[in-house]
């Protein structure tokens, strides 16, 4: 350790010599030293970008690879082929078009998007047996657009695990097996997307993250798929749920109802996977939990509170109810998981919390009792199981 040491003051010291020997003499030494740094900084930014078009470029032959192979040899061409080019392409860059008028204007947020991505791509290794896999083509449409290839290699995914468990391909996709890490990386960094996203929202909302997080959720509501996926992507899963959260609670724009409502529907399009349907009720209840702790305090005390705060855990209750009510009609109440610590906090605290807080919060309280409604509903029915 101490070599080291040595060696790292020694290496320190014949750069400052060397750095004040070949200095300009219009320049100080530190002066110097600050644009050889920012030079090499340039530098490293300037390759950083190169690396990621280059990381690009490679997973995308890595999908292109295995979708060669899973279309290779005896899959029943022709019906394949008009199956999957008869449907209408999911991952549009369209803008949503159902956007309500909130009374109040948008500002000067970017209206239009950027023109149909199919331009970008090429065609794939298969155009006699599969229709093109769309590769992007050139290194400006990758950095411009980095999730398109990663969303329709999915969707393809998904259609091809469709028509072979119909009966309608001669033979299983084994090679899911053998690429597995193609599709995990291939999630994660979908999911990196759509984290950064959905962080900070904004209209227009465009279609392509709507049909992202449902992609998402297909794949994971797979059960050969999501064994591979959740190995590596159950962190970042985490992440994600709790950064549509934060972005429905932390939300305090005037004009801000709209991206709530996308942004709550994504919450329960994500729910709609039953497996990762417990984690985000437990996720939704602590923060309902949390917020009627504070409101109590806010009562006993008279204290203001924060009315943006108070008017999006109505969102939260929205999504709670559509979820559990999802939870019903499958029949999995069992799974709900009523040793879960935020929902024992519930249901222990739901009578005491709306005996206290109605008077000064009648809103928030019958949303709880609707909530505590369809909880306990669950529980008889597990408890009748």
């Amino acid at each position: 350790m101490d070599v080291q040491k040595w060696y790292l003051r020694t290496s320190k010291l014949a750069l400052a010599l060397a750095i004040i020997r070949s200095k300009p003499a219009d320049k100080s030494s530190r002066e110097y030293t600050e644009h050889l740094a920012m030079l090499l900084s340039e530098e490293q930014s300037k390759w950083r970008s190169k690396v990621e078009i280059l990381e690009a470029e490679v997973m995308q032959l890595r999908q292109k690879l295995l979708v060669s192979r899973l279309c290779s040899g005896s899959f029943k061409s022709g019906y394949v082929s008009s199956q999957l080019e008869a449907q209408e392409p999911k991952s549009s860059e369209s803008t949503l078009t159902s956007m309500e008028d909130s009374g109040c204007d948008l500002s000067n947020e970017q209206r239009t998007e950027s023109s149909d991505l199919s331009q970008h791509f090429v065609e794939s290794c298969t155009p006699t047996h599969f229709p093109p896999l769309p590769l992007v083509k050139r290194p400006c449409a990758i950095l411009q657009n980095p999730l398109s290839s990663h969303m329709q290699f999915l969707q393809y995914l998904l259609e091809l695990k469709n028509l072979t468990e119909s009966g309608n391909l001669e033979r299983d996709l084994t090679h899911f097996e053998k690429d597995s890490s193609t599709v995990s990386d291939s999630v994660f960094q979908l999911l990196d997307g759509l984290i950064t996203f959905y962080r900070n929202p904004k209209l227009p909302f465009s279609r392509f993250w709507t049909e992202a997080v449902g992609t998402l959720a297909c794949l994971i509501s797979d059960y050969n798929l999501s064994s591979h996926i959740l190995k590596k992507c159950s962190k970042k899963l985490e992440e994600f749920e709790k950064t549509l959260l934060h972005a429905i609670l932390g939300n305090n724009r005037i004009n801000r109802f709209q991206v709530q409502h996308y942004v709550s529907q994504s919450l329960v399009t994500l729910g709609n996977c039953s497996l990762l349907r417990k984690s985000i009720i437990s996720l939704l209840l602590s923060e309902v939990n949390g917020f009627a702790d504070d409101l109590g305090a806010i009562s006993q005390e008279q204290a203001s509170y924060d009315v943006s705060r108070y008017e999006n855990i109505f969102y939260l209750f929205w999504v709670l109810e559509q979820l559990l009510q999802k939870e019903t009609e499958e029949g999995n109440t069992s799974s709900i998981g009523h040793d879960d610590q935020e929902i024992k906090k519930f249901l222990q605290k739901h009578d005491e919390t709306i005996f206290q807080l109605s008077d000064a919060f009648p809103l928030f309280t019958f949303y709880l009792w609707r909530v505590g409604i369809l909880l306990s509903s669950a529980q008889i029915e597990t408890l009748k199981k």
